[in-house]
């Protein structure tokens, strides 16, 4: 831990060709994966990352250089390296640093590197056993566990100074049911930003049981029709279509550069009246949930959709710069080996007042979407195409019969829309979400929803 002086001395060092803000980050993280694969220990990699970044921003444009292991005289050679890159002709003014302290904390109540490592296998071995134990048609099952523990230090020309110890922990278990010559997969992974009492909430079994489940209904499911139709979206996991389609095309990253269909809409109506989306790091033990960003601001709930009306953009502080809007805490990245830029937290469709229930029997003929797959967008059109991993016919007013290999095709700004249901029991899914700035934990959510017309992707038979 250096002192507050010698973190000026850094500031005022990269600031001395010109800029309009600095900043420096420090990071100390401590990472373990632990991988069972065919009933046995396949992988046991445990780490300690440590680096720091120095950045300096000046009009539309900045320059980010890091180093690893950064002690005192790493650190000043990286100041001195930066602002060699930069020649601009004004200087914003260096505050005073003040150490900032969280509008909330996220309460760990075991610490992972309290917890031997016979004990975290111990749980890997459980879950596996579960899974194969839930039927004798489950073949192969691959069971990974993670633990991470960031700690930061940052420190920003505008006189902020702050220092946040994030903590993760996720298992996800993956369960192949075979039947004849037909083969598939289910898959359950939950995290929270929690230590080792995730297991208090979510114990190994119910996740390896819940992957099983979802194996052994692909198992029974029939090829999924094709066509426009609607189509009932489930809670949780459900959320990452908003998160893809239309969460990407409201952060800064794309909305300063012009990227985005959202561009210049600011209080007018992109979504039905029905949909208020929000992103919040604030909630408590959340999976995209921490007390900083990595720019030194607090995480906030910042309500990007209120009742159809656009009401904010994710933004950072490049962003801030580019686009004059308020910075949001939004400023987020995988390590010190990148620039932070603008990121969700966990993103999230609000409750409404329908049950799922009552979006089933308005169908005569839909698709129910309980667990999505993966997909792909093109942020500036929001054109996506999903997979759907766990899927049922909807006939008459009621579910009818599993069915698999469904896509969902269209257009973000459209899907917003074509939401005419919101449902009232909403619940989070655990993602991994890529960008500019590296791969970070980011929670989706919703609760079940109701789209109209929307493109079936599918097979015939």
């Amino acid at each position: 831990m250096y002192s507050q002086d010698f973190y000026n001395r850094l500031l005022t060092m990269a600031l001395k060709n010109g800029g309009d803000y600095a900043d420096i980050f420090l990071e100390d993280t401590d990472d373990t994966v632990l991988l069972f694969d065919s009933g046995k220990i396949k992988s046991i990699n445990t780490g300690l990352i440590s680096g720091a970044g120095i950045r300096v921003i000046m009009g539309g444009k900045s320059v980010y250089l890091y180093a690893s292991n950064a002690d005192e005289a790493k650190l000043l050679n990286l100041a001195e390296t930066v602002s060699q890159a930069v020649k601009y002709d004004k200087t914003g003014n260096l505050g005073d640093l003040n150490h900032i302290q969280p509008g909330i904390t996220h309460k760990i109540k075991i610490l992972p590197s309290t917890v031997n490592q016979k004990d975290k296998l111990e749980i890997l071995s459980r879950a596996d056993r579960a899974a194969r134990e839930h039927s004798t048609l489950i073949d192969e099952v691959m069971v990974r566990y993670w633990d991470n523990s960031q700690n930061v230090t940052i420190a920003t020309s505008e006189g902020r100074f702050a220092q946040d110890t994030r903590i993760r922990t996720r298992l996800a278990v993956s369960a192949v049911g075979v039947r004849g010559d037909k083969k598939e997969r289910g898959f359950f992974g939950p995290g929270k930003a929690l230590g080792f009492e995730l297991f208090e909430r979510f114990s190994p079994e119910s996740i390896a049981q819940e992957a099983a489940r979802m194996a052994l209904v692909l198992l029974e499911a029939a090829p999924a029709p094709q066509g426009k139709m609607p189509v009932v979206m489930d809670n949780a996991f459900g959320g990452v279509i908003f998160h893809e389609a239309c969460g990407h095309a409201l952060e800064a990253t794309a909305v300063a550069d012009n990227a985005s269909v959202f561009c210049g809409k600011m209080g007018q109506q992109i979504a039905n009246p029905v949909v208020t989306a929000i992103d919040d790091g604030t909630l408590p033990n959340e999976w995209g949930s921490q007390s900083f960003d990595d720019e030194a601001m607090e995480t906030q709930r910042n309500v990007l959709i209120e009742d159809g009306i656009l009401k904010s953009y994710m933004v950072d502080k490049l962003g801030s710069m580019k686009m004059d809007h308020p910075v949001t805490g939004s400023g987020r990245k995988q390590s010190y080996k990148y620039a932070p830029t603008s990121r969700m937290t966990n993103t999230f469709i609000a409750p409404g007042g329908s049950s799922l229930e009552e979006m089933i029997a308005s169908i005569d003929n839909g698709i129910y979407c309980k667990n999505m797959g993966g997909g792909s967008v093109n942020p500036p059109t929001t054109d996506f195409n999903f997979s759907v991993a766990e899927a049922y016919l909807i006939k008459n007013g009621k579910i009818d019969r599993p069915v698999k290999g469904a896509s969902l095709i269209g257009k973000g700004s459209d899907i917003l829309m074509n939401i005419t249901m919101v449902g009232k029991d909403l619940d989070y899914g655990t993602g991994m979400c890529g960008s500019s700035s590296g791969t970070i934990p980011a929670d989706v959510g919703q609760p079940p929803i109701k789209v109209t017309g929307l493109v079936v992707g599918g097979q015939e038979g």
